[in-house]
């Protein structure tokens, strides 16, 4: 008795890394140890301390989702150890999957009305799990490997159905916690209360794409922007187009922003002197969310080219006004993602004079101070650079100096998207030189500024453009761009290496390059 009581609190304490949180250890420690009808509420949904509605609504879902964790963790521990033939443990997760499974399943049964087809997977999946309890524990009472691998091949089958009717049954109780915070949102007239529910649904967006797809699909979007339609809910513009913009991240959103002429509403708050600059941040951060290139679909698009004038001159007001780097950030990357699909939206972008207003931006520190914010600047010059009239306005306003000045951007921490996003900089500020060096002054100034050897620095030396490839073969495509027009401004050697030579030799003569080449 002594040992299985050793061995039995060792498994708690193993177990316990894995399960503990702190306020469930705080619940655990104010109750008794018994087996009390209350003691045995508390574990789902933890309601004590807790009094305002939105507040329990908050406690439903993370709870919900943090139990289908420890359920998905265990039903996962199992097909390892099944695989090993582990059948000592395989059958006491299976008894402690099946504990989660009918605590979780009661207490939510407990606290919310469950719809009718979720009740069928809930009787189906405890059916299973009791199976898995049943047939699991026959293992342990045998050494017969051929009865052990048949068992093997079942317990693995009800295993898979256990698995997939646990997902099927934790996406519809998510779909019905969704279902109310909408409802909440359309139906209250509380903007204490819609606002709450908006806070919850935006909580949930942060826990992958999955759930942004529960979420679109049960019309979140579009009751989103019936709330930016009010101006009796200004107050919650920016709140509820957070949101959008978060679950916009999925096809079924933009699907659904689409369907409700979302773009429009989108044009509006924009173009709205009146919206506060929250708002209006928040709006370019969804249209910088639809307007991704990493999107399959384009569809919405075509809606978006009708209001496309008046979004690109509100965002580039917007970059001009804004009063801290966060909204300068939303602002420039719709407008370096616009840039991408429509050459008009860069004449646009020409004509209301924004190169000088992008440039003087990256001189103010309040509006531009990381490399995230500079790979959007850069990347809407490297757009416009392909119209021959971008040039002579480049130029007007030093912008080759601030070419040469992003191509010298070092990261300033340890963060691989730090590091990542220098690298865009690098790359596409080499790429906007190259383009705009067509131009024979252009050229002629880039050389004056000693862009050359900046470039071959970059070429020869891995760690100065951070071992990147594309950063190397833009920075031998504007060498060759510069050589061009000025053979004279090349050095023999490095023309022999860097010039002469096929691009792919001389990239490959750049990548193998040991750092004391230099």
């Amino acid at each position: 008795m002594q040992s299985l009581h050793v061995d039995s609190v060792q498994r708690w304490m193993e177990d316990l890394r894995h399960m503990t949180e702190v306020e469930c250890m705080c619940v655990l420690q104010a109750k008794p140890i018994g087996v009390e009808e209350d003691a045995q509420q508390g574990e789902l949904i933890v309601a004590a301390g807790v009094g305002a509605g939105d507040h329990v609504a908050r406690n439903n879902l993370q709870t919900l989702l943090r139990r289908a964790l420890v359920v998905s963790t265990e039903l996962g521990k199992m097909f390892q150890r099944l695989e090993k033939g582990r059948w000592q443990r395989v059958h006491s997760t299976a008894v402690r999957a099946n504990c989660h499974v009918r605590s979780l399943v009661h207490e939510y049964s407990a606290a919310r009305s469950t719809p009718p087809e979720m009740q069928k997977y809930e009787q189906s999946l405890l059916e299973k799990c009791l199976e898995l309890t049943n047939i699991t524990e026959r293992c342990l009472h045998t050494d017969d490997e051929f009865f052990l691998k048949s068992m093997r091949e079942a317990i693995h089958e009800i295993l898979t159905d256990v698995s997939d009717s646990f997902s099927n049954m934790i996406d519809m109780a998510l779909a019905n916690e969704i279902r109310l915070l909408i409802k909440q949102i359309d139906s209250s007239d509380s903007v204490h209360a819609i606002g709450s529910a908006i806070s919850n649904l935006l909580s949930l967006t942060q826990d992958g794409p999955q759930l942004c797809s529960i979420i679109a699909k049960e019309g979140a979007v579009v009751v989103l922007f019936k709330i930016c339609r009010q101006d009796r809910f200004r107050e919650l513009y920016a709140h509820a187009l957070r949101t959008v913009a978060s679950i916009c991240c999925v096809e079924e959103g933009i699907n659904q922003l689409d369907k409700v002429d979302g773009i429009l509403c989108l044009a509006d708050i924009l173009t709205d002197e009146s919206s506060v600059e929250a708002a209006r941040a928040e709006a370019a951060a969804v249209v910088a969310q639809i307007t991704s290139p990493h999107h399959t679909s384009t569809q919405h698009l075509a809606s978006f080219l009708e209001s496309m004038h008046d979004i690109v001159t509100a965002l580039i007001k917007l970059c001009e006004s804004a009063s801290c780097g966060e909204v300068f950030l939303l602002a420039s990357a719709a407008l370096a993602n616009i840039t991408f699909f429509d050459s008009m939206a860069c004449e646009i972008l020409l004509q209301l004079n924004a190169i000088h207003i992008l440039l003087q931006a990256c001189r103010d520190r309040q509006r531009v101070d990381t490399p995230y914010s500079k790979d959007q600047v850069v990347t809407i010059l490297a757009n416009l650079s392909v119209l021959e009239q971008c040039a002579p306005e480049v130029l007007q306003d030093q912008g080759i100096e601030r070419l040469l000045l992003l191509l010298a951007e070092k990261p300033t921490s340890p963060s691989p998207s730090e590091g990542a996003a220098c690298e865009r900089v690098q790359q596409k500020a080499a790429v906007t030189l190259a383009r705009l060096s067509r131009d024979p002054e252009v050229a002629q100034t880039a050389i004056q500024l000693k862009a050359v050897p900046r470039l071959i620095e970059l070429c020869r030396s891995p760690t100065e453009r951070n071992n990147s490839d594309s950063v190397l073969v833009a920075c031998l495509a504007a060498l060759r761009r510069l050589a061009a027009g000025c053979p004279d401004s090349i050095e023999a050697a490095d023309h022999q290496q860097l010039i002469e030579p096929r691009l792919v030799d001389s990239f490959l003569l750049c990548s193998n390059m040991e750092e004391s080449f230099v």
